[in-house]
């Protein structure tokens, strides 16, 4: 099985909203998910957590690409503008830092115009054990 695939199936609570990886290569990642009624707040523009999950699914992508378990240990996401009923948004992982232990990365959540929602950062911890998978994608 992929790294995407692995994820995308096993990544359940991403899985449920509806967030999926689109795409997985070395230091780089890409998750989306069309905004939907069930993903509105009070405001009726798309729930900050669900921009948070796509960008954490996102960031998964990358922080595993080197076939060692890793997990998010600090994320600070800043939210710009709102994500409104029917777009695509699109959350990309690019790796800044590939630490033996603690590897960092930015992530930028867009929508389907290319105008930036939110940006992330993500700091994480590799653990002591293989996250084997056949290829990233």
């Amino acid at each position: 099985m992929t790294l995407l695939e692995t994820l995308n199936s096993n990544d359940r609570f991403a899985n449920s909203i509806g967030a999926q990886l689109t795409e997985i290569r070395e230091g780089y990642a890409r998750a989306e998910l069309v905004v939907e009624e069930r993903h509105l707040n009070g405001a009726n523009v798309c729930q900050g957590g669900v921009m948070y999950t796509l960008a954490d699914l996102a960031f998964a992508g990358v922080a595993n690409c080197h076939g060692i378990l890793t997990l998010g240990i600090s994320n600070t996401i800043t939210f710009l503008k709102s994500g409104q009923l029917g777009e695509r948004i699109i959350a990309e992982c690019v790796e800044l830092l590939d630490h033996h232990k603690l590897p960092y990365c930015d992530i930028k959540v867009t929508n389907n115009k290319g105008e930036l929602l939110a940006v992330m950062t993500g700091l994480a911890y590799r653990m002591k054990r293989d996250f084997p998978f056949e290829e990233l994608m």
